[in-house]
């Protein structure tokens, strides 16, 4: 079967380096028991080995060429192919318990990580391959450049660990950009549960919508709510853990206030 010739409106970069799939897999530890589904298989070549640990699993894949492909090599007790966009696929069709794995396309990894996101409780884990930049700003800690709307997000839902770099060359064909691997695992803790998720989003996009304003400009929230919590105004969003901006999302929440001038938007960080 010749070569799939790579579509950059999907933003394809086929991993090829079979000692990275050796590492990813060996990270994963895939056993016989497990419920896992594969975002983006591509030529399967991640696909093959998981399957070495596994009796089945399932993917998602936009590209019908690619998910032809996958079907004509595995029968549907083994694989299972989900055809469309994961943007638009609805993870909670999946078991709990579910373990997420993908060469996520830099293009959409941080609209996808956020869709992701609303099913954290099911998951048990998630292991992604993304642009080194990406992965940088979901595990960085406050006060530090790389640290923003995405940490937050990210943050309040999962424990994550940047597992190892990739380089460039592991790819056909290769980005621009460095890559690397990251394990995201549902916070046990659950700091979100009572809080309106919809209106934390809000003051999280609210508060990096302008990353060098203060807290007091960003989110225009009265002075006496910040000092109730004991958070100075004059810091800046970056300065805050996603705890705080817990916090902040209850008290308001407890006082009926509104948010003014906080609105969503893309992370500027």
């Amino acid at each position: 079967m010749s070569a799939h010739r790579p579509r950059k409106r999907f933003g394809q970069h086929f991993l090829q380096d079979r000692s990275v799939i050796e590492r990813i897999v060996g990270a994963i530890a895939p056993g016989p028991g497990d419920t896992l589904v594969e975002i983006g298989p591509g030529e399967g070549v991640l696909t093959r080995v998981l399957l070495r640990h596994l009796p089945s699993m399932q993917a998602v894949e936009i590209d019908r060429d690619l998910a032809d492909r996958l079907e004509a090599e595995f029968p549907r007790e083994r694989l299972v192919v989900h055809r469309g966009d994961a943007l638009q696929f609805d993870f909670g069709v999946l078991p709990a318990g579910t373990r997420v794995v993908g060469n996520l396309p830099y293009n959409i990894s941080t609209p996808l990580l956020f869709h992701l996101s609303r099913w954290a409780e099911r998951w048990r884990d998630l292991h992604f391959m993304l642009q080194r930049e990406v992965v940088d700003r979901m595990v960085a800690a406050p006060s530090t450049p790389e640290y923003g709307r995405l940490s937050v997000m990210l943050q309040t839902r999962f424990r994550m660990r940047r597992l190892f770099g990739v380089p460039p060359g592991a790819f056909r064909p290769p980005p621009k950009v460095d890559s690397a691997v990251v394990r995201l695992e549902p916070r046990s803790d659950a700091p979100l549960d009572g809080v309106d998720l919809r209106a934390f989003e809000r003051i999280v996009a609210g508060a990096f919508s302008a990353r060098r304003k203060t807290l007091r400009n960003s989110l225009r929230v009265e002075v006496a709510d910040f000092t109730a919590l004991g958070i100075d105004p004059m810091l800046r969003a970056e300065n805050l853990s996603p705890e705080d901006f817990v916090r902040i999302a209850r008290h308001l929440a407890a006082r009926g206030a509104r948010l003014v001038g906080a609105h969503s938007g893309q992370d500027t960080a």
